[in-house]
């Protein structure tokens, strides 16, 4: 029996980074359906985790998979496994921002 058998298989998820802010550790949000236990109506329960990121490599939208792992600080006990999928990068130019014209004077909405 090899060693990693022997300790069994390890816990892993699969959910959306929702912050990448912290050095070397991503949120992952993760997603269950449930049905409610009095009125078995299936509901989406949602539960984050705080995950070890060696090399900053996540970023937020990302899909990825994270592993169990033994605690590394207060909130991590996970590592990333991996990136299955890359999210959406929507840059947005300084102008964009700016409002086109000057503001209107005296107050907005009198009669």
């Amino acid at each position: 029996m090899t060693e990693a058998a022997a300790r069994g298989r390890k816990n892993e998820k699969v959910g959306v980074v929702v912050s990448d802010k912290m050095q070397k550790t991503i949120v992952v949000e993760v997603s269950r359906r449930v049905p409610h236990p009095l009125y078995k109506r299936i509901i989406t329960v949602r539960k984050k985790f705080y995950a070890h990121d060696e090399n900053n490599e996540a970023r937020v939208g990302d899909v990825v998979r994270i592993l169990e792992s033994r605690p590394l600080s207060r909130l991590k006990r996970w590592r990333l496994a991996e990136i299955l999928r890359r999210g959406t990068q929507v840059a947005v130019e300084p102008e964009e921002l700016e409002p086109e014209g000057p503001p209107a004077k005296g107050r907005a909405g009198q009669r």
